[in-house]
């Protein structure tokens, strides 16, 4: 699969063939229908896995969703994924290790990017994610809550989804609620991703900020 390149502009009819290749390499159902939910990380507790195996039956039996997960860590986590591709070889692909360009195909590729982390100081994979367009379903904590702005569809904001409560069934929930906006409302979606794309995490930017603190500051 080669990666396709696209921008703010272009992303509408360039990155549904990124995830159509995907789809076809992984041996998934080819849905561009299909909400891609992507997942890059260390496979721990603390990334909120105990979340995901929760609920990871009536996730896939009830949603018309595709998991596409990359990471290495604790045993039971790795033994699920393999479990539930085995029970739904069409709708999640699961590859334990660390593959930098499956990594850069995932984020390029999926729809929606999920971190339901315990905690998160920082986090880079949720910035990662809306540079490519790719919409982060988070929890909100640390850093996750520090960038990620939640979803309003009265005020048309925002750029990713998150819940506040670490409980799977409220994580489920606003699943379902992104996977709603995906499927029935398209141009709510493509606004996100474009919102999403056009946020700024460079030091220039945080060196702005600080300078205006700086100058309400000395004004006061």
């Amino acid at each position: 699969m080669i990666v396709k390149n696209y921008n703010a502009k272009t992303f509408r009819k360039e990155k549904v063939k990124n995830k159509t290749a995907l789809q076809e390499e992984l041996g998934l159902e080819v849905n561009p229908k299909a909400m891609m939910l992507g997942v890059v990380s260390r496979l721990t507790d603390q990334k909120g896995f105990d979340l995901i195996a929760y609920v990871m039956d009536e996730l896939l039996s009830s949603m018309d969703i595709q998991l596409v997960v990359l990471g290495t860590g604790e045993s039971q986590y790795e033994n699920m994924f393999h479990h539930f591709q085995n029970k739904y070889p069409d709708k999640i692909s699961s590859y334990i290790g660390y593959s930098e360009e499956r990594a850069h195909k995932i984020y390029a590729s999926a729809d929606a990017f999920l971190m339901p982390s315990l905690f998160e100081p920082c986090g880079l994979s949720q910035m990662m994610s809306m540079r490519y367009g790719t919409i982060p379903i988070v929890r909100e904590t640390g850093g996750l809550k520090d960038t990620v702005d939640a979803y309003n569809e009265y005020e048309k904001t925002g750029t990713g989804f998150s819940f506040k409560n670490y409980n799977a069934h409220e994580m489920l929930f606003i699943i379902r609620y992104a996977e709603n906006v995906f499927t029935n409302n398209k141009a709510a979606w493509q606004n996100l991703v474009r919102r999403a794309m056009d946020e700024n995490f460079s030091w220039d930017a945080s060196a702005r900020q600080y300078e205006t603190l700086y100058d309400k500051m000395s004004d006061n």
